[in-house]
């Protein structure tokens, strides 16, 4: 007989003592802009960070979403964002960048390509988030935006870390003007 995967890891939790949820099912949720459901879904995905958040943002100028990084760079979770470059050269997206900067968040600058269109996070090298959802305060009031968040789904995750790790090494290091 076969069993479905996420029963063995349930059984193989309750066999080492560990709690089931600990394994949890995969999962897909969704939230939309300007309802909110897009914002609250990235800030509490911010909030949930462990060890890591990969970021890869187009527009970068959003004060709640900064923080939160800052937050959870002060909580120990090694944070690293990769930007447009072309899309970040204002003042409000400069601001940003000095800001979680001076937190100790590592930032690259992507101009490699015409534009560095991702807005994603991945989080803990697990959980991922994409979607429309631009990282600016327009995105969170003013636009239609959706998010997508995807756990337990590994082969995903890795895809995404992936494709994160190769704008990471195109881009340079953010120098505060």
């Amino acid at each position: 007989m076969q069993c479905h995967p996420w029963f063995r890891r349930i059984a193989l939790a309750a066999l080492l003592g560990l709690p089931a949820a600990s394994f949890a099912a995969p999962g897909v949720e969704v939230g939309f802009s300007p309802e909110g459901s897009a914002q609250a879904m990235v800030l509490q995905l911010i909030g949930s960070a462990k060890n890591s958040i990969r970021m890869m943002a187009y527009s970068f100028t959003a004060p709640d979403i900064m923080q939160a990084l800052a937050d959870a760079r002060a909580r120990g979770v090694d944070v690293r964002v990769v930007i447009d470059k072309k899309r970040n050269l204002g003042k409000p997206s400069q601001s940003a960048m000095a800001y979680v900067a001076s937190h100790g968040v590592q930032l690259r600058i992507d101009d490699h390509y015409n534009i560095q269109h991702d807005k994603t996070i991945i989080v803990d090298g697990q959980t991922v988030e994409t979607g429309s959802f631009n990282y600016a305060p327009s995105a969170e009031t003013k636009n239609s935006e959706n998010v997508i968040v995807l756990r337990g789904m590994p082969d995903i995750a890795a895809q995404y870390m992936a494709h994160w790790q190769s704008r990471w090494d195109q881009g340079v290091p953010y120098e505060a003007r």
